[in-house]
């Protein structure tokens, strides 16, 4: 019997875990998930922010930061980021 794995008990299993956060447009995060919402709001803690500009990959360091749910295109559980995905 296959278990099945509902997409917010998933996110769920991440709290306290690295997540890339792929959101729609050019930005990207990799964080420590602390919490996250119905709504999939999340708050990431020790963030690295990765924004692809006309003059090249931005990269910004953040010690706390809120994402909105509707912006989120992908998550990765264990995702390291865009730099050592290349």
């Amino acid at each position: 019997m296959t278990s099945q794995l509902l997409p917010l008990e998933l996110i769920d299993k991440c709290i306290g875990s690295r997540i890339w956060v792929i959101m729609k447009g050019e930005r990207e995060f990799v964080g420590t998930l602390s919490g996250f919402d119905d709504y999939v709001n999340m708050v990431l803690e020790d963030v690295t922010e990765y924004e692809d500009t006309p003059q090249g990959r931005k990269i910004t360091q953040q010690e706390q930061i809120l994402l909105n749910g509707n912006n989120i295109c992908m998550l990765i559980p264990g995702g390291v980021g865009p730099q050592d995905a290349e």
